[in-house]
């Protein structure tokens, strides 16, 4: 079985061994590896960047002076595959502050040979080319190590021989002396030059305070102008400034205005939709059920009308029957009747006058029933009159009926009580 180890970009993985007795190594920057257990070596090599701080101390100079020299370096592994190969086989196992040791030994060691190649004066006023140098002979070097030198530069330069300190001395004495001598050069030319000024300074003063007045006084008339020319700018500034809102006012508007305008059409396009909608509706919900509806009573209507068709033809045909039928019977009791009238007109006319007076008085019973059903139905009868009146109202009611049997029966009950025996008219 194996494991599986990962590194990041400032870290190499070296893999060595594996199963089978192989005897490759495999160098992984920012990946993964797999290792198996027991045959498998795994080690780790930094590649971050290394601060070194080489000191070459009391080292004799070309003249003989004993200098010390620090400086500062920036190193790191290189990570070309053939260099980082290098580099393993050279630090593989060592720790960080070993492999700076190494390092830093190579660098003061050409240090200390560049700087016995050099005066104090070119080690003490060119450091950058003493440090590219330092940089240039070293690098081989440690390139051969797999390392690179990324920056190389020199921090101090020192001795305990008050060497540089005398250089400093000398100078400054040189210095002194032209200050001093320039000094005294300097005052006796400033007196000089004082008075001269002075009488200068007078005059440009009078001149200065003349122009000073002119000045002033164009200083003022330019104000004047300058603030007339102030104002109207300001004034137009203002104008323009109002007339440039009332436009982009007007503009705002009539974007308002088309806003609304085109809120207003899609308002009408909705409403048009909601209309076709609402149609589409009525038409689902209203018109086509009722049109079918009405398709429906319209189909039942005419299935209706051909039954009252059909039964009205068969109510006529029955009515039609039923009066043949009745018409038949009728004309048959008609028949029976003018026979049986023909036949009491032949009795009557046989038996003559006594007839019709028997007819008569069987009739009169009748007569006097239909007279007297309206006054059945009179709970009282108030007769308003003397003794005598009320004789000659029954004498005349009684006198009147002949005339109403005339006039219903055609009998003219005179005559035929006339003919009765014993009877007066």
């Amino acid at each position: 079985m194996g494991n599986i180890h990962t590194t990041g970009p400032n870290e190499a993985l070296i893999v060595s061994g594996g199963c089978c007795g192989s005897t490759k190594k495999r160098t992984i920057v920012g990946g993964w590896a797999w290792a198996w257990w027991l045959v498998t070596d795994v080690q780790r090599l930094s590649l971050n960047v290394m601060t070194l701080n080489p000191m070459c101390e009391n080292v004799e100079t070309s003249q003989g002076v004993p200098l010390t020299v620090t400086g500062v370096a920036q190193c790191k592994i290189m990570k070309a595959d053939e260099l980082l190969g290098t580099a393993s086989e050279q630090f593989l196992g060592k720790s960080v502050k070993e492999i700076k040791q190494t390092i830093l030994q190579t660098l003061e060691g050409h240090l200390r040979a560049i700087l016995g190649t050099l005066t104090v004066e070119e080690v003490y006023k060119d450091r950058d080319q003493f440090a590219a140098l330092v940089r240039e002979v070293a690098a081989p070097d440690v390139g051969r190590m797999g390392i690179e030198i990324l920056s190389f530069t020199i921090k101090d330069v020192y001795d305990d021989v008050q060497y540089l300190a005398s250089l400093g001395k000398a100078q400054t004495a040189v210095v002194k002396r032209d200050a001093d001598a320039g000094v005294a050069e300097a005052n006796r030319d400033a007196g000089i030059r004082e008075a001269e000024c002075e009488k200068s300074a007078m005059d440009v003063k009078y001149s200065t305070d003349t122009k000073i007045e002119d000045n002033t006084r164009m200083y003022k008339l330019q104000k004047a102008n300058f603030d007339q020319e102030i104002n109207t700018a300001k004034a137009e500034s203002q104008l323009a400034y109002e007339l440039q809102a009332a436009k982009i006012r007007q503009r705002i508007r009539n974007e308002e205005i088309q806003i609304e305008v085109v809120e207003r059409r899609k308002q009408i396009e909705i409403e048009s939709q909601e209309v076709q909608r609402k149609d589409r509706e009525l038409t689902g919900t209203v018109k086509l059920p009722a049109e079918a509806e009405a398709f429906r009573l319209q189909t039942l209507a005419q299935a209706k009308q051909c039954q009252t068709i059909e039964s009205a033809r068969a109510e006529a045909e029955r009515i039609r029957k039923i009066g043949s039928a009745e018409a038949h019977a009728i004309e048959l009791v008609g028949k029976a009747e003018a026979e049986r009238m023909r036949m009491k007109a032949h009795v009557y006319k046989q038996y003559g006058d006594a007839a019709i007076m028997n007819i008569v008085l069987e009739s009169l019973p009748k007569i006097a029933a239909e007279v007297a059903a309206p006054l059945a139905k009179t709970e009282e009868i108030v007769l308003i009159g003397g003794n005598d009146n009320i004789t000659n109202d029954v004498t005349r009611l009684v006198a009147q009926l002949p005339p109403s049997i005339n006039a219903l029966t055609g009998v003219d009950l005179s005559k035929v009580l006339s003919k009765i025996p014993g009877a007066k008219a």
